[in-house]
């Protein structure tokens, strides 16, 4: 019952730069009173997107040229800030399928590997010179290789990091706990029927 394995992610991609980049600003807080995530890709980067008269600010997301990208590049401690799931769900319902940072806040880290989004650290020169490239091009594709977790543009690789416990949990389609889960639901159930609490018995 192993979800689709992640080996590549491939696409164009869009530079939204900045170090400390947090979960408000990638979300804010009003949003988070949505029962579910539907529809919250819409609100990404709202407060830094638009006005409060919803007039637009000319961010990188809203370029035309940008339109369709699915890889997400920006700087250091991308997600810090309060762990709302929310800041990688809107990130994924925007149509992106990576990040590629700096670093990563922890928490946000492992709430956008459990949806199966990719998150991959370069250090400061191979991240200016993969960004510099996608400025440069809109076109550009990357690629994300997680097994090797190398990203290729430009008919160059840079190599990244990915610990090791996410990249193997995404290369077996095992990042999803619920999946899990459900994938034991008989074991889970025998286990339960012998616990007195549970079953009904008493001592």
């Amino acid at each position: 019952m192993a979800l689709e394995p992640i080996l590549h992610v491939r696409g164009r991609g869009v530079v939204v730069p900045g170090d400390d980049i947090d979960t408000d600003r990638i979300i804010p807080a009003r949003y988070l009173r949505a029962i579910t995530f539907d529809g919250l890709g819409e609100f990404l980067f709202q407060d830094v997107r638009f006005t409060e008269d919803g007039r637009p600010l000319g961010h990188p997301l809203d370029r035309p040229e940008r339109q369709g990208a699915t890889v997400l590049l920006s700087g250091r401690n991308f997600g810090c800030g309060s762990s709302r799931e929310h800041a990688p769900q809107s990130i994924v319902r925007a149509g992106f399928r990576a990040v590629i940072a700096g670093s990563f806040a922890e928490i946000f880290f492992q709430n956008a590997t459990t949806l199966g989004m990719t998150c991959l650290a370069l250090g400061d020169d191979d991240l200016a010179a993969v960004a510099a490239l996608v400025e440069a091009d809109p076109a550009a594709e990357l690629t994300i290789d997680v097994a090797a977790a190398t990203v290729t543009v430009g008919g160059r690789s840079y190599a990244g990091s990915l610990p090791a416990t996410a990249r193997d949990a995404l290369i077996r389609g095992r990042y999803d706990p619920l999946v899990e889960l459900l994938e034991h639901d008989a074991a889970i159930a025998a286990t339960a029927e012998r616990l007195p609490y549970v079953s009904g018995e008493r001592g």
